[in-house]
């Protein structure tokens, strides 16, 4: 398996990416010809002040967006370049290869906690790994509340459920969107935690975009941002 950093087996590649708004006076670049290899099997945490670009480049790399110019390719036995996908494959591509964490969970509220964690399962028309889905729920300690519902579960809980079911597809990439920016500084701790276990026990790929740098150097490559352009690359894996 590559340390972070390394260009021998990136799972996701950003080729000269840029995303432009507007036009004339009133053109913003959020994204500047952006290059970016994501290392397989360890956790990148993209980092940067609100503005930097950081969520339109995560936007870009799980396919949430395509950008104005440049390629995202996401690599494996079966390469795909998503930046020329249309919509509807791209939200194909997201129930089956890549998974995104919003901040707010997004679970869905008249859902049990099981039925959150399959549906995207259901959505792809895809059969249970009940041993895997055993194996992730007890994992993260979600198990003894399957028959719940989300208003019924704490903060800490709903992200459970939400990176559990963002796994039971066995996704190349998970992405997590500010995942703490809601949490409580406990709470936040204890989801870094969950997300660390998740790349060191089952060695999933984790691009972890967020403004707060304690966490962010929770991570085995830190990717710094402003102003649309990445500023700096450092290798944190020990």
């Amino acid at each position: 398996m590559p340390e972070p950093g390394s260009h021998s087996s990136p799972i996701i590649t950003a080729e000269q990416v840029s995303m432009v708004f507007g036009s004339g006076s009133t053109e913003v670049r959020a994204l500047d010809r952006v290059e970016l290899r994501i290392p397989r099997g360890r956790w990148t945490s993209i980092m940067g002040q609100s503005g930097s670009g950081k969520t339109t480049l995560l936007h870009c790399l799980s396919g949430l967006a395509t950008p104005t110019s440049g390629t995202v390719t996401l690599q494996g036995r079966r390469p795909v370049t998503i930046s020329s996908l249309s919509e509807n494959r791209r939200a194909k591509l997201r129930r089956t290869r890549l998974s995104v964490i919003f901040q707010d969970f997004n679970l869905v509220p008249i859902l049990s906690v099981r039925d959150n964690i399959t549906l995207p399962l259901r959505l792809a028309h895809q059969k249970m790994n009940k041993q895997w889905f055993r194996e992730v729920t007890e994992t993260l300690q979600i198990d003894n509340r399957l028959r719940h519902l989300p208003h019924e579960l704490s903060g800490g809980q709903r992200q459970r459920a939400a990176i559990a079911r963002a796994m039971i597809s066995k996704p190349d990439v998970l992405v997590a969107d500010e995942p703490t920016g809601s949490l409580d500084s406990v709470t936040s701790d204890a989801v870094g935690d969950l997300f660390r276990m998740v790349v060191d026990s089952f060695g999933q790929t984790l691009i972890f975009v967020t403004h707060d740098r304690e966490a962010a150097l929770r991570g085995d490559l830190l990717v710094t941002m402003r102003d649309g352009r990445i500023t700096g690359v450092e290798d944190l894996y020990r």
